[in-house]
């Protein structure tokens, strides 16, 4: 699941996994799904709108979740305060205490973006679990810098997280929600 703030970069991330360019994009109204590879694994991702009206929503796309992806706009430190109250809302989401979280910092060609140290204080993800993994990878939907290293480390994040629970073998596909 791809998740974030309206205007964060989500759906042009989406579109540079699937198609390996960058898109300009319109807001998204609802959401996006499609189905990429990385790491020799198939991924189905939700990709969220952001908007204050569709957040509410967020919580009824993450039932069988995998893997979480929120992004932020890493160009706008006005909105890391309202980025943290929705990442930690959804952090602590009932069934969601385990489920690994990749923070796309993104923007990065951007001067004066935050760097991704800093958007892991202003996001305080320590707050959402000592049993949580999660990882910080700075973005650029633009150039695609970042993009799929992170998602390398959602696939790595899971694996080990379904390795310690004893999960299914031979499972060779998980469904990420980008909100």
């Amino acid at each position: 699941m791809s998740i974030g703030l309206d205007n964060s970069g989500k759906t042009a991330i989406l579109y540079r996994l699937k198609y390996g360019e960058f898109f300009e994009t319109k807001p998204t109204l609802s959401f996006n799904v499609e189905n990429v590879t990385i790491s020799k694994k198939k991924m189905k991702i939700w990709d969220v709108g952001g908007n204050d009206k569709q957040r509410p929503l967020w919580k009824s796309y993450l039932r069988d979740c995998d893997g979480i992806v929120f992004v932020v706009d890493s160009s706008d430190e006005l909105r890391m305060e309202e980025a943290k109250h929705e990442l930690l809302a959804i952090g602590k989401s009932p069934g969601m205490a385990h489920v690994p979280i990749l923070i796309l910092a993104n923007k990065q060609d951007i001067p004066g973006a935050l760097s991704p140290m800093t958007v892991a204080r202003m996001l305080s993800l320590k707050e959402l679990t000592s049993n949580r993994p999660w990882h910080v990878q700075p973005t650029c939907a633009r150039n695609g810098n970042g993009i799929q290293e992170g998602m390398h480390q959602l696939c790595e994040l899971t694996r080990k997280k379904n390795r310690k629970q004893m999960a299914k073998p031979n499972r060779n596909s998980f469904t990420a929600v980008a909100l």
